[in-house]
């Protein structure tokens, strides 16, 4: 059944290939410097390598601007994204693969009747409007720099050619593997909550981790794309936006993948955070926004007479209707799989401010007192939950993200046949043994369970920035809850 439902999500990856592709290497092939062949291959390998080694940064925002919690719901939210992109690749515009998963993310949100993170969707929206303008100073900054170079050192034009060559395909390179880091999170960031796999250790040389499985599925769907259907949007960016000569089809493809790097680089944020800067946030962005941006920068460089506006105003039209189409039939097909079909897309999330909750809320630093009227009344979705305190509360972004995490019902009971069923190559013993420690409890809030568990043993006690640590308690949420 997981097998059907990931269809979607290959089929995602696959659009995303045959569009997406073209940022990566349109340009070259537009300009002639690269055949199609050699381009469809080296990018195919290194979009799979930047999905399984890098993929994991950018996927974390995505599933905290819906935590899709059904197989059914997962696996229509793919299928409405890619729909779209198919639609879109059919029109020879290279469109946003991650404007077409957030839209159908949000269409998930209204129809199960979850909020839509507006931190997370800000974060993301924001990108759409710097991704492409970051790239377009990177091309101008890029473009005068070579310039330079090549009038300072006086390069013969034979030598400009091997060197244009030999830099568009490691400028190529460079863009697969940052595609498949960055993008890898809109073909199976939503199949991530509801994924059946554990993490796994290969030969004892290294562990691959539940997502990491999922995105190297994700990763050969994307190759697929790109080896059979990417030659047609190719053309559209190669040429279609303006006329590229050698060395700005270098810069183009270089300051798109440098934009995609710094978007998806967990090492970079770690490195930033840690000299107190501030950190490039961890989103998908668009590779085809990132692409046109670095064009029409060069363009502009020129004067702007070269661009084909009328192409252009066709790519911003697609990367507008793109999120409505994605989000309409997002919200349509999960009807029709629920009612029609008889296939669950969502788990219904209830919210209860029980005693411990309200005392959680007020160490959080809000007063629960406000909230008595609503003490022990069970909410059957965030929205209720969210429309009862709006008419008690003045309601801002951090209060609400207090109440709901506090009050937000997650049943889990322990016993000792679900102890015995975890993967004992990645729980240890010693862990196990911990968890032993809570056998019969029953726990109504999920934060309830974390604090138990940390208290048992300091195996157990979880830092914000340890990711295997927190995926352990992810699979194990997963396995005791009722």
């Amino acid at each position: 059944m997981f097998a059907f439902f990931l269809s979607s999500g290959l089929f995602l990856g696959w659009s995303l290939g045959a569009n997406d592709a073209s940022n990566v290497f349109g340009t070259a092939v537009g300009a002639k410097m690269i055949k199609f062949r050699t381009a469809a291959i080296y990018c195919s390998i290194f979009i799979i390598l930047g999905a399984v080694i890098s993929g994991a940064g950018a996927s974390h925002t995505l599933g905290k601007l819906g935590s899709i919690n059904a197989l059914g719901g997962a696996f229509v939210v793919a299928f409405a994204a890619a729909l779209s992109v198919y639609l879109m690749t059919l029109a020879r515009f290279p469109v946003s693969t991650s404007q077409a998963i957030v839209g159908a993310i949000i269409g998930w949100n209204f129809f199960s009747g979850a909020l839509t993170d507006v931190d997370s969707l800000t974060k993301i929206v924001s990108t759409w409007i710097l991704c492409p303008v970051l790239s377009a100073l990177f091309a101008i900054f890029f473009y005068k720099l070579i310039v330079f170079i090549i009038q300072s050192f006086k390069i013969h034009m034979f030598s400009l050619d091997r060197y244009t060559r030999n830099g568009l395909l490691l400028a190529g390179i460079f863009g697969s593997y940052s595609l498949g880091a960055n993008n890898i999170a809109n073909v199976m960031g939503v199949f991530i909550p509801v994924s059946p796999f554990s993490d796994i250790s290969v030969f004892g040389l290294f562990n691959l981790s539940a997502a990491q499985q999922l995105f190297c599925f994700g990763g050969v769907a994307i190759a697929v794309g790109v080896l059979t259907y990417s030659k047609r949007v190719m053309a559209t960016v190669g040429s279609g936006i303006m006329d590229l000569s050698p060395v700005a089809a270098l810069v183009a493809v270089w300051s798109h993948s440098i934009v995609l790097f710094l978007f998806s680089s967990q090492g970079l944020e770690a490195f930033l955070r840690s000299h107190g800067l501030p950190a490039i946030p961890l989103v998908p962005v668009s590779s085809s926004q990132a692409i046109v941006g670095a064009v029409i920068g060069m363009g502009l460089l020129k004067g702007g007479k070269s661009i084909n506006w009328r192409v252009v105003g066709g790519i911003s039209s697609g990367w507008i209707i793109t999120p409505v189409i994605a989000a309409l039939i997002s919200f349509v097909s999960l009807f029709f799989m629920q009612n029609v079909f008889i296939q669950e897309t969502y788990k219904p999330v209830p919210y209860q401010i029980t005693k411990e909750a309200a005392l959680r809320i007020d160490k959080a630093g809000f007063s629960s007192k406000s909230l008595e009227t609503l003490m022990d009344k069970k909410f059957e979705s965030a929205i209720k939950m969210k429309k009862a305190l709006s008419a008690r509360i003045s309601l801002t972004p951090k209060i609400l993200d207090i109440v709901l995490s506090a009050s937000r019902i997650n049943e889990m009971e322990i016993t000792m046949d679900k102890i015995n069923s975890m993967d004992s190559d990645w729980i240890s013993e010693e862990q196990k043994k911990a968890i032993e420690k809570l056998i019969g409890q029953k726990f109504m809030h999920q934060w309830q369970f974390v604090e138990a568990l940390e208290a048992s043993s300091p195996l157990w006690q979880s830092r914000e920035d340890d990711k295997n640590l927190n995926r352990k308690f992810l699979y194990i949420y997963n396995l005791l809850k009722k």
